[in-house]
């Protein structure tokens, strides 16, 4: 069954994309999510008006999340917190604590774009990447310092 994205799904398209699915996947998942429609000739011509559009807020979007990586870019997060005995941190440094620094640093960033493997459990310098739009990540370096 062919279908009209409406919203960029993992591993089926981006917006506007006519992909094939199955009747099921489409009838349980994507219909009641408001994420596609079936592709019929009027939902085709839509589509075409609204690929236009849909270009232009793409385009936006991406250059903003460029923008606002390359300030992300030159900035440094310096957390402190209590250690112990060879440097091991009491806690640990979660991308739910990176978006409260980067909100006191005046950056909106969601949690879900941080790209955090695991918790940070050690004192030193990290690199984290944030993926900002699906063609622009950046890496912010967090300094991971002893409380005093």
């Amino acid at each position: 069954m062919k279908v009209i994205l409406f919203d960029d799904v993992p591993r089926l398209g981006k917006v506007g994309d006519v992909v094939n699915v199955a009747p099921g996947h489409f009838r349980n998942f994507l219909a009641p999510r408001n994420l596609a429609v079936e592709a019929t000739p009027e939902n085709i011509k839509v589509l075409e008006h609204r690929k236009k559009t849909i270009q232009k807020v793409q385009a936006k979007e991406k250059s903003e999340a460029d923008a606002l990586a390359s300030k992300l870019s030159a900035l440094t997060l310096k957390v402190f917190l209590r250690a112990g005995e060879n440097d091991r941190l009491f806690g640990s440094v979660t991308s739910a604590d990176l978006v409260e620094k980067l909100k006191s640093a005046g950056f909106d960033v969601d949690k879900k774009k941080i790209h955090l493997p695991e918790p940070i459990k050690s004192l030193g310098e990290f690199p984290v990447e944030i993926k900002l739009h699906p063609e622009v990540t950046t890496k912010v370096t967090v300094v991971v310092e002893k409380a005093e």
